[in-house]
């Protein structure tokens, strides 16, 4: 029996789970639950091919249950881009909420609104033997999120910028659920926030959406 404890707990201190690393995908939001925006939002609709995000997790830490099952946490920063559909911006209108800003005579090439946040996940991760030397990774669990900036940008046929930095309404703190899934370094993964992602009754018209991504990661976890 103390044998195998002690092998546990060796096994525990070599696991190693799948965060640290790199991720590229695409993103967009939902309103409740579906992808079809309200009319009074229509101005919120998105350019899916072109509304992507990019993630760096730079600091992780492993707590293994055995060799190839444990918790896995860290830090990481992502980088959202949502590539508006139509020829419009957003902004802080007078009654508080967001709203839709079309540019008088112009003509808008592509406007956007980016978001960063500061990320940290709580996983299970488990590992299964696939292959000679690699195994199938899965993992699932909660993240969350520390608005560190958002701004929207306009770029003119004219080749003139604007970009406006802002909250946008905004709140400072989001949370949700991931889930990855992939073959050594290579994974897919998703992520889909359930919290309020702007403050009550100051959304787009003073509705909320729902962001989600999802893409690819290598990861760095040797």
């Amino acid at each position: 029996q103390d044998r195998e404890e002690q092998d546990r707990y060796r096994g525990g201190r070599n696991f190693r789970g799948h965060w640290a690393g790199l991720e590229a995908g695409f993103n967009n939001y939902l309103h409740v639950a579906s992808m079809t925006l309200p009319e009074e939002i229509a101005y919120m609709s998105l350019d899916a091919s072109k509304s992507n995000c990019f993630n760096l997790n730079f600091s992780q830490v492993n707590i293994g249950f055995s060799r190839h099952i444990g918790i896995v946490t860290g830090l990481g920063v992502t980088f959202n881009n949502y590539r508006f559909e139509n020829q419009n911006s957003i902004v802080e209108g007078q009654d508080g909420t967001i709203s839709g800003l079309i540019p008088i005579d112009v003509s808008v090439k592509k406007s956007k609104f980016s978001t960063l946040y500061l990320n940290v996940p709580i996983m299970l991760e488990a590992q299964i033997p696939a292959g000679y030397s690699h195994r199938l990774n899965v993992a699932a669990g909660v993240i969350g999120g520390l608005k560190l900036n958002a701004w929207t940008k306009i770029v003119l046929e004219n080749g003139e910028k604007n970009r406006v930095n802002g909250d946008y309404n905004l709140n400072l703190l989001r949370g949700g659920v991931t889930a990855r899934i992939g073959y050594g370094n290579f994974m897919i993964y998703g992520s889909y926030y359930l919290t309020p992602w702007f403050q009550d009754l100051k959304g787009p018209n003073g509705y909320n959406l729902e962001p989600f991504e999802i893409g690819l990661a290598f990861t760095f976890n040797d």
